[in-house]
């Protein structure tokens, strides 16, 4: 079977608009990823434990916001590619296991805490914050009784798959990105989500019902 020639268009031409949106409007620093070609990473590692869905080549150090360099990426070097934002700087996250993600935002919209954008992907969603330092982390979860190791943090030298696909999997917006004030993205401080975030993920993984 052929592929839809028009198909392809349409989707390299979602990924380039998607990843101006997140350089240029979000002021993300966004990289393409690696590439899925036959079941197999482009990468070239056969033992690639997330083929599709990671820096390559550039690598995540080129992770950029310039408008000129998106479009050269996603029009002529790699319009296939995955669009990747790369944390630390702009952006920061904290995700955990899709089921538990779910009941937390539940609850934190009960408790009307302000959130950010928030992702889905594959078996996770991800919490968008504004950036903090791997220092302030530690400390704020020093200061917590345990931390569940289904938790991951997405901070400096980290990166994030941004919709539309993703790498090996789809990624969709849970909670899209909403404009701050001053420009930008509207992104929360991670401490006060934390420890809800931590509280779900245990309840999780104790076979309780979460909140």
């Amino acid at each position: 079977m052929r592929e839809n020639p028009k198909a392809r268009s349409d989707e390299d031409s979602a990924r380039l608009a998607a990843a101006l949106t997140a350089a240029v409007d979000h002021r993300w620093p966004v990289v393409p990823g690696a590439v899925l070609c036959g079941g197999r990473c482009s990468c070239g590692d056969p033992d690639c434990t997330v083929p599709g869905a990671h820096p390559h080549d550039p690598s995540l150090l080129a992770a950029t916001t310039d408008a000129r360099m998106v479009r050269w990426w996603w029009e002529r070097q790699s319009p296939a590619a995955p669009v990747l934002a790369a944390t630390g700087t702009a952006v920061s996250a904290v995700s955990l296991p899709a089921a538990a993600g779910a009941r937390a935002l539940v609850y934190l919209g009960a408790l009307r805490l302000p959130l950010g954008p928030v992702l889905a992907m594959p078996g996770r969603y991800a919490l968008l914050v504004a950036p903090y330092s791997l220092d302030s982390l530690g400390e704020m979860l020093a200061q917590l009784p345990w931390v569940p190791g289904s938790l991951r943090y997405h901070g400096p030298g980290g990166f994030l798959p941004l919709p539309p696909g993703g790498g090996a999997g789809r990624v969709r917006w849970v909670l899209a990105p909403r404009p701050a004030a001053d420009g930008g993205v509207r992104l929360p401080q991670v401490g006060p989500l934390l420890g809800e975030l931590v509280e779900a993920t245990v309840r999780l993984d104790s076979g309780r019902s979460a909140y």
